[in-house]
């Protein structure tokens, strides 16, 4: 991995103006997320969970900036209150899926031979089911809680970094470098920890940021199905599912949330992509 400086790093991202919106996204959303999980709903202006029909329906405006539902509930604050579920789980499928795949891949690919094939065969039955579908029948199996969504994403995610960090290691274990730290009398464990993985961490972790985006647009269509939260519980998948059907009458309802999971899962990509692109050009260097 190249040894970059904090400010180089920052200097380098900043350089593009997608990569400066993405990063903009991407620390508002966690900020917004950190707040509200820290405050909870007493930091909010209005319980997103509290019903008063009389303002029921109620269009954006200064009093509700992103409307009001059927039941006249704040739409805004429901938006600030599902964000703590989207960042703890986007964050922490992509971190145990990374570390377990990439412990995997990594160990197949340097180890070769028979544990190369045992384990990419494992990995291979996993990528034999169609991801989605999976996720929705481990979720609907374990039950509806945010638990069971997180295991389910886990299971569906963790085969694509086991397939890239085996890349990494059948590119990295015939260097010199490693070869000495052999004959040096370090174990395959101890290689594979201190040597392989570490180099290879630059690429997983363009792959990671990238992926971020993606489990909040799969985690949402858990929720879409109802098989993570409950009503009245807000959460950014949900609320699309509870109020699609008023897009004609109310198109505020739906489409709010809708747009917010896309620009967050916009933001990381962007953001990725320029994480990658910085990392390139100092590779190139």
């Amino acid at each position: 991995m190249p040894n970059i400086k904090s400010g180089k790093l920052w200097k380098l991202l900043t350089k593009n103006t997608q990569t400066k919106l993405g990063l903009i996204i991407v620390t508002g959303f966690l900020l917004v997320a950190v707040v509200e999980a820290i405050g909870g709903y007493g930091i909010l202006r209005y319980n997103p969970t509290h019903i008063d029909v009389s303002q029921a329906y109620s269009s954006p405006s200064f009093t509700h900036p992103f409307g009001t539902t059927n039941l006249g509930q704040d739409i805004f604050s429901q938006i600030i209150a599902g964000a703590p579920n989207d960042a703890l789980i986007s964050f922490l499928v992509v971190a145990i899926a990374c570390s377990f795949g990439s412990v995997v891949g990594a160990t197949a690919g340097y180890s070769g031979g028979i544990i190369d094939d045992l384990l990419m065969r494992i990995t291979d039955i996993f990528f034999a089911v169609p991801s989605i579908v999976l996720a929705v029948a481990i979720s609907a199996i374990l039950g509806p809680n945010i638990v069971n969504a997180t295991i389910a994403l886990v299971v569906i995610w963790w085969p694509a970094y086991a397939r890239l960090a085996r890349s990494e290691a059948l590119r990295l274990k015939n260097e010199h470098f490693i070869e000495s730290a052999r004959l040096s009398g370090l174990s395959s464990r101890s290689i594979i920890l201190r040597h392989i993985l570490p180099v290879a961490a630059s690429t997983i972790l363009v792959y990671a940021t990238l992926d971020i985006g993606t489990v909040i647009i799969v985690y949402s269509g858990l929720a879409y199905l109802g098989l993570v939260v409950r009503p009245p519980t807000p959460d950014w998948g949900a609320m699309v599912a509870w109020y699609q059907e008023f897009v004609l009458s109310s198109p505020w309802m739906p489409l709010i949330p809708a747009g917010i999971i896309l620009i967050v899962a916009s933001g990381f990509s962007m953001l990725g992509d320029g994480l990658r692109d910085a990392l390139q050009l100092e590779i190139g260097r």
